[in-house]
């Protein structure tokens, strides 16, 4: 007897919360984990609203049709072991979602799987961790088409909402754009975190300031055009004390893990042929970071500057905010730009204002710059590069004059800067009309033949010199 709203598959950490977030909006759930632990564990907890079943076919046959079925599972082949042994049991109709951290390319697979035998397939970003799962996250769900309406009820009850009741859920569009969106944010949130732990060295090293002195610089700019929940929880993190005083993130080792979102982000902008400069240098530091025991003999034997800053603590800590801001709008900027174009090569058709908007609570890089850029997609939603937009080239136009003073002294002082650095890099080569690349050209022509286009040529025709 057909008796929940929707199903779970998966009851880790993130598939619970969210099943207990369905719950809470009055919907019935029916659970399911081939781990007899969870399954046992999470059935002893919660008992309300919730279907427990002890087997995969027990748990399709008590959801209501046409099915709704959530995988909260490790991304890769256990999705499609899932999948194996799920559809034979579903009925024309029938939708399944994935909420992992799936490849956008597994999606677009997954998707025609489906559809031959007649069912739906959503990949679908969830962003929040595991309190966002339980209290709203914002969710991104693309794939099969007619699969919106009928899940749009459950996600629109259990996402996040911003401080004006927007929703922070929204249809992306056709084939894996749900789950690729998803990736280009993490990238994104891969680069906020690296210009913040450089912004938190150079503190730290270079003006010696405590973690308290810390603490409170970073609370003072999340009341500002800084506000996020990165600087938040760094905020957080550093003016954290143990009941014994221990100040815990002095004890943290500074190697750095990755799940591989950054990379596969990176991957996907060198595919499309778009400059993602910051996220890739910040994918780089993550492994920079992880060569921990070379860096501790390279500290004894290669020589630097030494590290602290002759300059007035409150006078830099103004210029290290201004490269901040500067190098997240680069982020930012980098980010959309492969959203676009790659939502123009697939016709996905992705509403950026309303990504922006659906990012502004919830997720992991929510933040008040997020206001500014659906804005300014609302301007213009065919915007090309947010740099276009006059509001934001004013903006990193102010913020970059502290910028460059701030990298300048991060580098006189020896203290690597790879992402607020490279972000000002993009930013001149961005702004250089006429840039170095006809050398480049010239040199390929050279040594292969390669051709190039010439300045008082149309575009499109190509030449070649004999150089000798």
């Amino acid at each position: 007897m057909s008796t929940s709203n929707i199903g779970m598959i998966g009851l880790g950490v993130m598939g619970s919360n969210l099943a207990r977030n369905m719950v809470s909006k009055n919907f019935i759930v029916s659970c399911y984990d081939w781990d007899e632990g969870l399954r046992t564990s999470f059935a002893s907890a919660y008992s309300e609203g919730v279907v427990h079943a002890n087997s995969l076919k027990e748990f399709v046959e008590s959801i209501e049709r046409p099915r709704k079925i959530m995988i909260m599972i490790k991304a890769g082949s256990p999705v499609d072991s899932v999948l194996s042994e799920l559809m034979p049991l579903l009925e024309e109709g029938d939708v399944v979602i994935d909420g992992g951290n799936s490849q956008w390319e597994d999606t677009d697979r997954r998707i025609a799987l489906c559809e031959e035998q007649g069912l739906l397939f959503v990949g679908c970003g969830v962003s929040g961790g595991e309190e966002g799962a339980l209290n709203g996250p914002a969710l991104m769900p693309g794939g099969s088409e007619g699969a919106w309406e009928l899940i749009k009820p459950i996600f629109e009850a259990i996402a996040a909402k911003t401080s004006k009741g927007a929703v922070c859920v929204n249809w992306i569009g056709a084939g894996g754009s749900g789950h690729f969106v998803k990736m280009v944010h993490n990238g994104i949130e891969y680069g906020d975190m690296q210009m913040i732990c450089e912004t938190y060295q150079v503190m730290r090293d270079g003006l010696g300031m405590s973690n308290v002195a810390m603490s409170e610089v970073f609370g003072r700019w999340n009341k500002g055009k800084l506000d996020s929940y990165l600087i938040e929880i760094t905020r957080d993190i550093l003016g954290y004390e143990t009941a014994d005083g221990e100040q815990t993130v002095d004890f943290i080792l500074d190697a750095a893990g990755q799940k591989g979102t950054g990379k596969w982000t990176l991957i996907a902008a060198l595919d499309a042929g778009e400059p993602l400069t910051l996220i890739g240098e910040a994918v780089f530091a993550r492994c920079l970071s992880a060569l921990k025991s070379d860096r501790v003999q390279a500290a004894e034997w290669l020589p630097g500057p030494k590290t602290k800053l002759n300059i007035e603590p409150d006078d830099f800590v103004a210029e290290i905010k201004e490269a901040l801001f500067g190098s997240k709008i680069i982020s930012y900027a980098q980010g959309f730009q492969l959203i676009q174009q790659t939502s123009k090569d697939k016709n996905w058709k992705i509403d950026l204002a309303g990504l922006a908007q659906l990012w502004r609570g919830g997720c992991i890089i929510r933040s008040t710059l997020l206001r500014t850029i659906k804005e300014a997609f609302e301007r213009n939603p065919d915007l090309s590069n947010l740099l276009l937009d006059p509001l934001i080239a004013e903006t990193v136009g102010e913020a970059q004059v502290h910028w460059r003073t701030a990298v300048a002294n991060m580098t006189r002082a020896g203290i690597a800067c790879p992402a607020m650095s490279s972000a000002l890099s993009y930013y001149d080569g961005f702004r250089t009309a006429r840039g170095s690349a006809n050398l480049l050209q010239a040199q390929r022509d050279y040594f292969g033949a390669h051709t190039y286009e010439r300045t008082d040529k149309p575009r499109g025709e190509f030449f070649h010199t004999q150089w000798i």
